[in-house]
């Protein structure tokens, strides 16, 4: 069952047919991001998820996942830490490399940018399949992080991503179904 919250900010996502290629319903958070009001309700909302919880960094993917990342970093008092895609990043990394649907992609992370016992959040616009997602925590965990949660604006949940993430907490405001 959806939070109110999410069906509140449901509203202000723009639902875009047949992109990228026909079949698939793209979310597209740029009208939730352009409204003040909804925004800052985003950010509250993930920032609530975590209340009470110790966090010394918080990971933003590549590339939406920034945007949340950022200030949720600030408001915890906590270091933003970005994961990006390969030749992004200047100093000594690390990366994995994980399937999509059709192929594969890679992430990279600095090498020093979680240390031992670092307690970790995880953030993103959207947790689709969970390879993503999982692969992060791959990364985070090979530093030797602890990966305290993962928290997401939007859920496929009819891609099942969660299950690739069981024994996280794992956070998202808004569900899709079909």
């Amino acid at each position: 069952m959806e939070k109110e919250i999410g069906v509140e900010l449901k509203k202000l996502i723009r639902e875009v047919p047949d992109f990228p290629k026909p079949g698939i319903n793209f979310y597209d958070i740029t009208t939730l991001l352009k409204d003040a009001e909804g925004l800052r309700k985003t950010i509250n909302a993930m920032l609530e998820a975590v209340k009470g919880e110790r966090v010394d960094t918080v990971i933003g993917i590549e590339s939406r996942g920034f945007i949340f990342a950022a200030p949720i970093a600030y408001h915890l008092g906590a270091g933003f830490v970005p994961v990006r895609k390969p030749k992004k990043l200047p100093a000594e990394k690390v990366s994995v490399s994980y399937d999509l649907e059709y192929g594969q992609d890679t992430l990279e992370i600095h090498k020093d940018a979680v240390g031992e016992g670092h307690r970790v959040l995880i953030v993103d616009d959207l947790i689709a399949t969970g390879g993503t997602a999982k692969a992060v925590v791959d990364l985070i965990e090979g530093l030797g992080g602890i990966v305290v949660g993962l928290s997401f604006v939007i859920e496929l949940a009819f891609l099942k991503g969660r299950e690739k993430l069981n024994g996280y907490k794992v956070n998202s405001l808004i569900t899709y179904d079909s």
